[in-house]
């Protein structure tokens, strides 16, 4: 399950990154549609959001730092889902852009229990990850077995 939980969200976060990256316009537009932020903060937002999902989807893919790494994405679900949960307690007709796109969509057209209950699914694996962040097939597996610090679980290093 450590293992899952650890490439799961890392491709979640990859996969996210790569989609906001590859359309910065759209990701500056979703960052705005929420309507939380400053405007002279809007754009710093859609440019760090994706570039902070694709460090930690490839910290997580490698298993380097795991703990840390996961608790820094459970406090960036934590900060997006809270998002997303204004945005509909606001009444706003948006698509959260998630994974690329974004931005006012028309009444009726929002997913928010979906998006929601998708992110709360991604906070618990993160959440996993900081109670259990050793895994096959890590970085961390195998620098904590080569420095002789703690044991990892049931041979789970390389």
């Amino acid at each position: 399950m450590d293992l899952v939980a650890r490439l799961g969200l890392a491709v979640v976060l990859l996969v996210s990154g790569v989609l906001k990256i590859a359309d910065p316009g759209q990701t500056y537009l979703a960052v705005r549609a929420y309507d939380v932020l400053p405007d002279a903060l809007v754009r710093p937002a859609a440019t760090v959001l994706p570039l902070a999902e694709l460090a930690l989807g490839a910290l997580l893919l490698i298993g380097l730092g795991t703990r840390v790494v996961a608790v820094l994405s459970v406090l960036l679900l934590v900060v997006l889902t809270a998002g997303v949960a204004q945005a509909w307690a606001r009444g706003l007709s948006i698509d959260c852009g998630c994974f690329g796109g974004g931005g006012e969509v028309a009444a009726g057209q929002t997913e928010y229990p979906l998006e929601i209950a998708r992110d709360l699914v991604f906070l618990a694996m993160a959440g996993w990850l900081v109670a259990r962040p050793r895994s096959r097939l890590s970085v961390d597996g195998v620098l904590g077995a080569r420095a002789g610090g703690e044991v990892v679980r049931k041979g789970a290093d390389w």
